[in-house]
Order: C-alpha cells, then structure tokens, then sequence
C-alpha cells in the first residue's frame, strides 16, 4: 500500500486552511510527501500554518483568498497552476454555520451559509477542475457533514443542512462528469470535531447529552480521526471510489 498513498511529487490545494479543520487536512496530506497551496482570508494564520507545513519537509504556498468572490477564486487556481504547474489534489474545506429558526432567519444569514458551505464548493472545484481535465488527473475532496444526511433535534440548522445536502449532491454529480477524464470526487462528512468553529458547541455541557443520545460512540471525534479517510480519497487508494460520501461519526447516521 505504500505506493498507493505517497504523495511524494503531488500537489494539493487546501481552503479555509488557516484553522481547524483545513489545517490539519494540510498536514496529514503533508505528512505524506505533498506540496502544498493554502487558502484563507486570515493571511496572518495563513502564515503561521504555512511555517508548521514547511517544517514537515514539503513546500507551501499560502494565499488570500475570500471563497466568497468568484475573482479571488479563480486567482487562487491560476496562482498555485502557476507555481508549481500543476494540482493533483482539491480539499474543498473551507465553510460557516448558523444555527437560526427558518421561520425567523433573516437573507443574509441563509444566502452566507449557502454561499460559503455549497457555492465556493462548486466555483472551486469548477476552478480547479479545468486544470485537472487538462492534465486527465485529479482528486477533489469535498468537505460534507453528517447534516449532509440527517438533521438534529433542537438545533435550527437548516441552512447548515441544505448547504451540505448539496455539497453530497453536487459530489456525485461531479463525479459522473468527470470519471471520463480519471478524475475521482468524493466528501467526507464529520460528525462534530474540535475547530475554531465548532469549539463553543462542544463546550456546552448539553452537547453532551446530545452526543450520548445520538452518537453510539457517546463522544466527539478526535483530533487526527478524519486523516484515514482523507488520505484514502487524495491517494490512488481509491482508484475505482467516486461519487461517495464517508461519514466519519462514530456511528451517529447507523441509527
């Protein structure tokens, strides 16, 4: 197996890279051998993780880049195209939350979930695609969410859940598309993590009930658990696996 999941030569372009999640899916893709570009508004945070990647022995490109303008989208590709010629890999990380009544929940707050979660999703794999057709190679990984399946009792989720209803959806329709030109998509979709965005949920003591009640594991997912299935999917591993969601949960959508 150990072929199959060097990245020693490849190149991964990772958003919302400057935290949390999109942080540690940079380093367990570095920790493989993989080049890097890194893409966030925070140029500082930016920055500082370009550092720690570096100090793993691979290169890495930071970029400003707001998901939400389709210009600093597209100078983001053609930025890390320019570079290191080429992109082997797309984690489409980079995402936001609310949690609002639908009955109350105001444009703004519905159209930023949307923009950010589903959107930028689809402009930067359209972005990033073009280069991979070209080069009849790729590997996309979008960042789904349990919420991309089921909802959750007692928290108004909604605009959480359509956006990444979608992000399954739109995976496996690119998929389909682009099989031809042997390029595999595929979403991982977390159950609840340690993040920036996450860590006030996780530190409420009633989120505890919650995950005894729903989740067989009776925990929150650690630190590192989410690096298998990402590895899987950038890796030649998964060859012959496209259009898929894996839920990485600790059992939570079994029951």
């Amino acid at each position: 197996m150990g072929n199959l999941v060097a990245f020693k030569g490849k190149i991964a372009l990772v958003t919302g890279a400057s935290s949390g999640l999109g942080v540690q899916f940079a380093r367990a893709l570095a920790k493989q051998g993989a080049d890097l570009a890194i893409v966030a508004r925070r140029v500082e945070k930016l920055e500082e993780v370009k550092k720690g990647i570096e100090g793993l022995g691979v290169r890495c490109l930071a970029i400003k880049c707001d998901v939400l303008v389709n210009s600093d989208i597209k100078a983001a590709v053609a930025k890390t195209k320019e570079h290191y010629g080429r992109i082997d890999i797309l984690v489409n990380n980079a995402g936001t939350a609310t949690a609002n009544p639908a009955e109350t929940q105001s444009d703004d707050d519905w159209n930023a979930v949307i923009n950010t979660n589903l959107n930028s999703v689809y402009f930067f794999a359209r972005e990033v695609g073009q280069v991979m057709v070209g080069q009849k190679y790729g590997k996309v990984i979008n960042i789904g969410s349990i919420h991309s399946s089921v909802a959750m009792p007692g928290m108004p989720l909604n605009a959480y859940c359509a956006s990444k209803g979608g992000v399954m959806m739109l995976t496996k329709a690119l998929a389909n598309e682009w099989a031809k030109h042997n390029i595999t998509v595929n979403a991982i979709g977390p159950a609840y993590f340690p993040s920036e965005m996450t860590d006030a949920t996780l530190s409420n003591p009633a989120f505890e009930t919650v995950v005894k009640t729903y989740c067989p594991m009776g925990r929150a997912g650690r630190t590192g658990e989410l690096d298998g299935a990402l590895v899987y999917f950038a890796s030649d591993a998964s060859s012959y696996t496209t259009g898929q969601l894996l839920t990485i949960d600790g059992g939570w959508t079994a029951i």
